[in-house]
């Protein structure tokens, strides 16, 4: 299941919407009750809650993760590290009634989307960190992952991992190049593409294609897009809206283009190099995944602290070798390049794991869909999509 899955069926998000949409007085918490007790000084523990896949491993012993046990036998503090988060709603609705209740959820640490954690920070359920405790943070974090709309200065949020929403094609089988969005609506193409489904991983790429600038994209702009996938779906030019499947669709050839992720074309290369992955003219959208300290966690300066471990370039770099998405530590990359073996070292010349300055013209951070937003527009994208 995709890590950004989104409003597999419109009551899937109905609760954690309906909560933020509306306004619901209990749910905000005030910044004088978000902190609990922290015991980090004599509990040398913390919870950790994670996406499955999404962490290094030892070769020989899956159960092993180097970078956390490294980081236990520097500290000397022990992690629980779970693998429970398999949809941002899903996970919304497993911890949220805690939270609305000002219950701890029993997890130090969680990592979900920038959109998910958007919602998070507007109910005023995570922590505002201490970056006196984080220097690596406040060194090393991606310039351009530093101040989302969200959550100005990242006060309340750190990337775990970053990746982009572009295009893959197969060059081969299609003839040609793809450069920009409007490539994907040519006749070549009639019935051979897919897009995603999820309203919050599809709508900035396809505003983009318009030459929407999507740090400030309004109503307007997301009718309109509404509009034009609605009339290329009746014309069964867009062959179908997919989650994570559309792998299969682009790796056996019924599909020739498709909306992608970053993460999954290099997986997918090492099978078939003439899978491409593009970033169009006109622009893709940068995205992360966030690390965030519920409110009321037990451990949360023992939390700082492994956030802070993750952005050591080399410890950044052992885990990029491993899950492959843009990593958020640029300055892991010439750790990467300085690997005396040839396949590591390779890793750190490519543009999507380490964007170059070309690439890196083109991203954006999208503006968040509100709360006031969300349920109206989630309605009409899944009537459209089928969800």
């Amino acid at each position: 299941m995709s890590r950004r899955s989104l409003l597999r069926a419109l009551g899937a998000g109905a609760a954690g919407t309906t909560l933020a949409g509306c306004g619901v007085p209990a749910a905000f918490v005030e910044p004088g009750d978000r902190a609990g007790h922290d015991s980090s000084a004599t509990d040398r523990t913390l919870h950790f809650a994670n996406w499955p896949l999404y962490i290094d491993t030892d070769d020989d012993n899956e159960s092993k993760r180097p970078t956390l046990d490294a980081f236990s036998e520097r500290t000397g503090i022990s992690v629980t590290y779970t693998e429970e988060i398999n949809d941002n709603d899903e996970f919304f609705g497993k911890i949220s009634p805690a939270l609305m209740n000002r219950q701890q959820t029993g997890r130090d640490l969680i990592v979900i989307s920038d959109w998910m954690a958007a919602r998070f920070v507007r109910l005023g359920w995570v922590q505002e960190m201490d970056r006196a405790t984080q220097p690596n943070v406040a060194k090393y974090l991606d310039p351009q992952l530093r101040s989302p709309a969200f959550d100005e200065g990242r006060r309340h949020s750190v990337p775990w991992q970053s990746g982009i929403t572009g295009i893959a094609y197969n060059r081969k089988r299609l003839g040609r190049e793809i450069r920009s969005t409007g490539d994907l609506w040519a006749d070549d193409l009639r019935g051979r593409v897919t897009l995603l489904s999820g309203l919050d991983e599809s709508f900035a790429l396809l505003m983009q294609g318009n030459g929407v600038d999507i740090t400030r994209w309004t109503s307007e702009d997301f009718h309109e897009i509404c509009e034009q996938t609605e009339r290329r779906g009746r014309s069964k030019h867009i062959r179908r809206f997919t989650g994570n499947d559309y792998i299969k669709d682009l790796a056996t050839g019924d599909v020739l283009a498709c909306q992608a992720y970053s993460g999954d074309v290099i997986q997918l290369q090492a099978d078939n190099p003439d899978i491409e992955f593009v970033v169009p003219e006109e622009g893709a959208e940068l995205w992360a995944e966030s690390l965030m300290i519920p409110n009321l966690a037990r451990h949360k300066r023992n939390a700082e602290r492994l956030i802070d471990h993750y952005y050591a370039p080399e410890v950044a770099a052992e885990l990029a070798t491993w899950v492959n998405y843009v990593c958020p530590v640029p300055a892991a990359r010439d750790v990467l390049a300085s690997s005396k073996d040839e396949e590591t070292a390779a890793l750190a010349e490519d543009p999507l794991i380490f964007p170059d300055d070309t690439m890196r013209e083109r991203l954006a951070i999208a503006r968040d869909i509100t709360s006031e937003e969300r349920m109206d527009f989630a309605k009409k994208w899944n009537s459209i999509v089928g969800l």
